[in-house]
């Protein structure tokens, strides 16, 4: 089992940022973020890998977030900037052990942290 636990969501006027938090309770190969507005499904953000530190972006963020990680914590970040309301989502942190940007790639979630971007 993973736990993950988010933190630094909020409310941000648009063009603001915000930074994402997420401990791991143990190392995952993939740690990805997905976000989910109201009536909307889940849409992947980004992913990194634990080892290489590749990453990759859904292009609605590509440019404007960026995901990175500390191993010594298990902790992975996700950088906001340019925020628009659009962003405005609650945020899941994601761990799994296979490369992709489904849903289904991840096994374990955490709670959310809700992101408002006001215009």
């Amino acid at each position: 089992q993973v736990q993950l636990v988010e933190s630094g969501g909020g409310l941000v006027q648009a063009g603001g940022s915000l930074r994402l938090s997420c401990a791991a309770s143990r190392r995952t190969y993939i740690m990805g973020w997905f976000r989910q507005a109201p009536e909307k499904e889940r849409e992947f953000v980004a992913r990194i890998n634990w080892n290489n530190e590749l990453t990759y972006y859904a292009d609605s963020v590509k440019g404007r977030f960026t995901i990175s990680r500390d191993n010594a914590k298990n902790t992975v970040y996700l950088q906001m900037n340019s925020l628009k309301p659009e962003d405005t989502a609650i945020y899941y942190c994601a761990a799994g052990a296979v490369v992709g940007s489904s849903s289904h790639h991840y096994n374990y979630w955490g709670q959310g942290t809700q992101v408002t971007v006001s215009s």
